[in-house]
């Protein structure tokens, strides 16, 4: 239809074949501008003949065909050049440019797609930004089905490594990132890499399959030669804070494996994203016991790390020390309550060819018992098979069917 009228408007329809044949007896033979041609083979031309316009190769507008033009000798003659007859076929070329406008309309309104549901967000796993005056690191993460457990929740390593990417995000976007897990410039001359010493986490409510959170972290001055973490997890969609958790920093030389003081050089540059902020957790300054087979209730031995569990500094992640701790938790526990809060002492690392063993102690509670208590406390070691200490901790547990979800606690708000 669009076609057809544009081709009209170059090519006017005769109103009648007799206005025409009318036309064609007043002016007599061929004669365009006044101009006659010359014809030295007799070629005869019938007056203001013309190329019928064409619509997809077919004429059209003319009730009265033009007769055929012929030489002498009978043969049919192709038509004069002229200047209409030589123009291209506008409606292939208007179909043409259609189809390109429709494609490109199809086009932008899939990149226009608009969510139909307010809490469906449409860009939740990018690398996040800054924010609070460049002090803090804000990211949103979607969880995903693979990231849940038997319960239908997020498992506590889901959220961990969340707040170990959180983490390093904020120095990457801060410019301080160079080689290693989050080494600055300077660290990186010095061969100086972060570890973390001490951390406590508190998780008020797990959120579940495609629930998006969003992750706020920071850092804080931590003695002479260490730094604070702290992080806070929400629910994107009412603002309810999830987890809650702090850590503590040191320094690393990664060819001597010792610790490191703080260097002028390393301070400097990240002295100026410290937050002037309390823990966002309280401290537990209850002493981490030892255990050993006589105290431990549960062990698991023969534990080793796979390559994959392995960082870019070649030792194993912290991330996985927290599933080895779980692995000599009572299957009792694990299925009648959740973890509620953990805190962890990093003693040593632990290499590639390592074998540990997982142990943990159940506090004042029969594990008979254990449908019918509100809360549980569990003490952990893990450790070398020779007796090294890895990593010391404490959990607390609470009945999955608790709706206490405890003191939320303070936390920095965003600066208007």
């Amino acid at each position: 239809m669009v076609a057809t009228a544009a081709t009209a408007s170059f090519f006017p329809v005769p109103s009648s074949s007799s206005d025409f044949v009318e036309k064609t007896n007043k002016f007599g033979s061929a004669s365009l501008g006044g101009i006659k041609p010359k014809s030295p083979g007799g070629l005869q031309v019938k007056a203001n003949a013309q190329a019928p316009p064409k619509i997809n190769g077919t004429s059209v507008g003319l009730t009265t065909p033009v007769e055929s033009l012929k030489n002498e000798d009978g043969m049919t003659s192709p038509p004069p050049r002229t200047f209409i007859n030589q123009l291209p076929d506008w409606s292939m070329l208007l179909a043409a440019i259609t189809t390109i406008f429709l494609a490109a309309e199809k086009q932008w309104m899939m990149l226009d797609w608009k969510p139909r549901r307010p809490d469906m967000l449409m860009d939740p796993f990018g690398i996040g930004r800054i924010v609070q005056d460049g002090l803090m690191f804000r990211q949103n993460f979607s969880i995903r089905s693979y990231e849940i457990g038997a319960d239908r929740t997020a498992s506590i390593e889901t959220l961990m490594n969340h707040l170990q990417e959180t983490a390093l995000n904020h120095v990457k976007t801060a410019g301080l990132l160079d080689d290693g897990f989050g080494s600055t410039p300077e660290m990186y001359k010095k061969n100086l890499i972060w570890v973390v010493t001490r951390m406590q986490v508190v998780i008020d409510r797990y959120p579940t399959w495609g629930d998006v959170v969003q992750v706020e972290t920071w850092v804080s001055a931590s003695g002479k030669n260490g730094m604070r973490r702290d992080w806070l997890i929400r629910d994107c969609k009412t603002g309810q804070p999830l987890t809650r958790a702090s850590s503590v920093w040191v320094m690393m030389n990664k060819l001597t494996r010792r610790l490191s003081k703080m260097p002028d050089e390393v301070r400097g540059e990240i002295e100026p994203y410290f937050m002037n902020s309390d823990p966002i957790v309280d401290e537990d300054s209850r002493k981490l016991p030892k255990l050993d087979d006589n105290t431990a209730d549960y062990v698991r031995r023969g534990l080793s790390p796979r390559w994959s569990d392995l960082d870019v500094n070649q030792h194993v992640n912290n991330v996985k020390y927290i599933g080895w701790i779980l692995e000599s938790a009572p299957q009792a526990i694990l299925e009648s309550h959740e973890l509620a809060s953990m805190t962890l002492e990093y003693r040593r690392e632990c290499g590639k060819d390592s074998v540990l063993q997982s142990l943990t102690a159940v506090s004042g509670t029969d594990i008979g018992g254990l449908a019918s208590s509100g809360s549980v406390e569990c003490q952990h070691l893990l450790q070398l098979e020779e007796g090294a200490e890895i990593v010391r901790g404490r959990t607390e547990w609470r009945s999955k069917h608790a709706n206490n979800l405890g003191n939320v606690g303070q936390f920095p708000t965003e600066s208007a």
